[in-house]
């Protein structure tokens, strides 16, 4: 059992890394799926993620459109936030059980990204669609950024059923379907 201090240290770890791990798969996957570099919910995030990712790009090129530096990083800083964690509560472990939790936790990190970005996409559509205005807003046009590789394909192959666009249903069922077989491995 932890005590308090150690809880708050767990809790502590956990976010500040979470966080950081967050924006950088975010950096990843607008540079991926061409995200618009100049919408200011993109620049703050190339702002924060910037530093290790220059440094470590010197040493680490890229692999076509991939940022190898930030795989790399964010795989590194989940090894780390692993390690500090278990260490942290006396667990002691194999380093390759660690990068492999860390590679299933960033993969399930990733799907949930999508996930949300989904749904907060469908849910500015009905804002949309109540009368209000979506196309200066930054988050729906990063939103849709993200989800265009994800729900174009769907929208091109499932029947046109109206004014109902069910894409969005089907990308989450099989969103939740790899999320259930990324962490039974």
């Amino acid at each position: 059992m932890q005590g308090p201090v150690d809880q708050i240290l767990d809790f502590l770890i956990s976010t500040l890394f979470g966080i950081y791990i967050i924006l950088l798969l975010l950096r990843l996957i607008f540079g991926l799926v061409r995200a618009d570099f100049f919408n200011p919910i993109s620049q703050t995030i190339v702002q924060l993620t910037n530093p290790p990712l220059v440094l470590m790009r010197r040493f680490i090129p890229p692999l076509g459109r991939l940022d190898l530096a930030a795989v790399i990083l964010i795989l590194l800083l989940k090894v780390i936030e692993l390690w500090l964690r278990l260490s942290l509560m006396g667990i002691q472990t194999g380093f390759g059980t660690i990068i492999l939790a860390a590679v299933s936790a960033v993969l399930v990190t990733t799907i949930w990204i999508f996930i949300i970005s989904l749904i907060v996409e469908v849910v500015l559509s009905w804002i949309q669609a109540g009368g209000g205005e979506m196309r200066g807003n930054p988050v729906a046009r990063l939103v849709a950024d993200v989800n265009r590789p994800i729900l174009g394909p769907l929208r091109r192959s499932l029947p046109s059923t109206g004014a109902i666009d069910f894409s969005p249903m089907v990308a989450l069922i099989g969103l939740y379907v790899l999320l259930i077989l990324v962490r039974s491995i």
